[in-house]
């Protein structure tokens, strides 16, 4: 829905709300009060807009001086059900309860990224020369590379979506830029494919369980995943051939695009390869691990899928800057090098993060928030090839520890359970002796004592001795 259709809904009388004032919310909010026909101007007074938040945001919001803003709280289907249409925030899973029992009683519900792809459709619905890149993991990083590979070609290019910008956020008024880098996690992908937009050239680099909490079931949350490919239909599917659950997909909307097998771009060991052609040896890359490396796979295919020679920005990613948090070395202290995972919330990254300090003495810290998760395959790993100790801490440390038991019995690690953050480091620390390193690659998200993994992987910093403030800042976010 484009933000001139909000403006004749609430014209005609329609009750509209904003639930959630994260950034995305206030980016909204911005956003609406700023558009071009001056969102809601009636005798140049703007019409009613509700935001729905919690008590905390409250006063915060009430001090914008808004005149025809109103707020609430404690949010619950009756109150839902007031309004025409509710524009919420990404965290906000549209599979709860309120939200059903609203849609329902003829609630309409959208999202920012939605508003942002049906405000750049063209006529034929495709937004031209947008890259949407989702994925269980490496999604950010792929995104950021992408945006890299074009600026370095030369190309006006926008880095924004769940990687650290809210697209509307993005200036208006500025000269528009050749492509659009996105990135998208599962709680947007569905507001791209409600947009009716079609993205010109969309990339799944994986599928693992996440986010059970907030889509509720493991096929669910596949579901979810894939409605960027599914339901958006863009014009060029960019897949990853060796996951298989996207080797599977059958797209007849979309023209596909593989990556990770010998017909496109895939590795050789460590050369990077085009079909039978060698082209670059990704040994030196500043791409810690196999799979980020394989996220360059994806970026190239989708350069290809726009048209440029991938083959000649294939070595500008020599000058890419690594994203925080992602196997983040943040140096080394009495000896322990402390590595910042903190991006990591599935087990699976937590292996992949593993498969790079292989040869390494290694004492990881893994656990967190809860979601249900099986760490079966992670424990199925450890009874193969181990750490010297895993530190298992956090809401489901015990749960963790308990399904690692089995493994640790034989004498390949040492299993220890931790409280807290700072505990689970000590711990680790003491059984290295002074040589290898901490790896923080929780498997598992941050909430509870952090607000996000940035917060936890800053806290991370801070105990090991370093600058949390040098460590958080994703380059190049924007337009340039």
């Amino acid at each position: 829905m484009r933000i001139s259709q909000l403006e004749s809904l609430v014209a005609a009388g329609g009750r509209l709300a904003l639930w959630g004032w994260g950034r995305e919310g206030r980016a909204t909010h911005a956003a609406l009060r700023a558009s071009a026909t001056r969102f809601g101007a009636v005798n140049d007074a703007p019409l009613p807009l509700t935001v729905l938040c919690n008590a905390d945001e409250r006063e915060g919001i009430l001090a914008l001086g808004d005149p025809a803003l109103q707020v609430e709280i404690d949010v619950d289907a009756e109150r839902l059900s007031r309004f025409d249409l509710v524009v919420k925030s990404p965290g906000i899973s549209p599979h709860r309860p309120e939200v059903i029992a609203a849609r329902a009683a003829g609630t309409r519900f959208t999202g920012a990224t939605a508003i942002w792809f049906a405000e750049h459709a063209s006529d034929t619905g495709i937004v031209a020369h947008a890259v949407c890149v989702t994925g269980t993991k490496g999604k950010s990083t792929t995104t950021a590379l992408l945006a890299h590979l074009l600026r370095a070609g030369g190309h006006r290019t926008a880095l924004a979506g769940n990687i650290g910008m809210p697209l509307l956020e993005l200036p208006a008024h500025v000269p528009v830029p050749a492509f659009w880098a996105i990135e998208l996690s599962s709680y947007q992908t569905g507001d791209v494919a409600d947009s009716g937009a079609r993205p010109d050239v969309a990339v799944v680099t994986n599928i693992f369980p996440e986010h059970l909490d907030w889509h509720g079931s493991e096929a669910r949350y596949v579901e979810d995943k894939l409605r960027l490919v599914t339901d958006a239909r863009p014009r060029i599917a960019v897949l990853n051939a060796a996951d298989p659950r996207l080797s599977r997909l059958s797209l007849p909307d979309s023209e596909v695009h593989w990556y990770g097998d010998a017909r496109g771009w895939h590795l050789r060991d460590d050369m990077l390869c085009h079909g039978e052609a060698r082209i670059l040896d990704t040994a030196g890359l500043p791409l810690p691990g196999r799979h980020n490396r394989s996220n360059l796979c994806a970026v190239l295919a989708a350069i290809d899928a726009l048209g440029l020679d991938a083959r000649a920005l294939a070595p500008a990613a020599t000058d890419f800057q690594p994203l925080p948090h992602r196997l983040q070395s943040l140096g080394v202290h009495d000896g322990i090098e402390y590595v910042n995972d903190s991006i990591s919330t599935t087990p699976h990254a937590t292996l992949a993060a593993l498969d790079c300090f292989r040869d390494r003495r290694v004492a990881v810290l893994v656990g967190g928030h809860d979601r249900g998760i099986d760490w079966d395959d992670f424990a199925d790993a450890m009874a193969v090839q181990a750490p010297r100790v895993i530190v298992a801490m956090g809401q489901n440390g015990p749960r963790i520890a308990a399904r690692l038991a089995g493994p640790a019995a034989g004498g390949r690690f040492q299993l220890v359970q931790a409280e807290a953050l700072a505990d689970a480091m000590a711990v680790a620390a003491r059984a290295l002796e002074g040589e290898g390193v901490v790896l923080l690659s929780p498997g598992a998200p941050s909430f509870g004592p952090f607000r996000d993994y940035v917060d936890r992987g800053r806290r991370f910093a801070a105990l090991a001795g370093f600058d949390p403030e040098r460590i958080s800042t994703i380059q190049g976010l924007g337009i340039h």
